[in-house]
């Protein structure tokens, strides 16, 4: 059996979605029913815009802040992931764009993870 980690690998650098032929409508993370026109087989795979804007936001005060955001892709999907700013510099309303960026690592002697975070567009 292959671990979940290897078989969702290809969703940690890309945004990749569901789109329904159905209704038109796109929903993350991808799904193989859509919960909008509540059919079944009409959903395609798609990869999702590498831009957006920030729709609401919230900053993580743990050992180093981080601020957790929920973004409206310029197709109109909404995705909720890291920012890789200040807590100063987010704004509602702010572009962002994909980028790839480390998340953490476990322990001091740990695994590095990398991932997809959104960044101010200059």
């Amino acid at each position: 059996m292959v671990p979940r980690s290897w078989r969702k690998i290809r969703y940690r650098y890309d945004v990749r979605g569901s789109y329904c032929e159905n209704c038109g409508n796109y929903h993350y993370p991808p799904r193989n029913f859509c919960p909008t026109c509540r059919r079944k087989g009409k959903l395609v795979e798609t990869l999702f815009p590498e831009e957006g804007r920030v729709v609401s936001y919230t900053v993580v005060r743990e050992k180093e802040p981080y601020i957790i955001a929920l973004i409206e892709l310029d197709n109109g999907a909404r995705v909720l992931s890291q920012l890789s700013c200040e807590p100063g510099e987010v704004k509602i309303g702010m572009r962002v764009k994909k980028a790839f960026r480390r998340y953490g690592e476990d322990g001091e002697d740990g695994i590095i993870h990398y991932g997809t975070k959104f960044v101010p567009v200059d």
